[in-house]
């Protein structure tokens, strides 16, 4: 039998998904905020859908803030989001 990947809850949409269909935002121990495309950085971890939407829902509703449990700075949401509209294959 091979693994189960394991799920995660995107903060957006509230689905349960497979660690590797998500996107990961850490927050270090220093307090930076970053997207994590490895999965392996240490610190807290947030995970979203590869999708725009679903980043626009998690910020609307702070949840990133919440998980994090942290403030997160208009720039940090800025630079997230050109991060997760690169990954989505679109132009930043």
């Amino acid at each position: 039998m091979g693994k189960v990947e394991p799920l995660r809850k995107c903060l957006g949409c509230d689905e349960m998904i497979g660690k590797k269909g998500l996107l990961r935002i850490v927050r270090s121990k220093e307090g930076e905020i970053s997207l994590d495309l490895t999965g392996k950085k240490n610190g807290r971890g947030a995970y979203i859908c590869r999708s725009a939407d679903c980043f626009q829902k998690a910020k609307k509703k702070k949840s990133l803030e919440r998980s994090l449990k942290c403030r997160i700075p208009d720039e940090v949401y800025l630079r997230l989001e050109q991060e997760i509209k690169a990954a989505e294959g679109e132009e930043a």
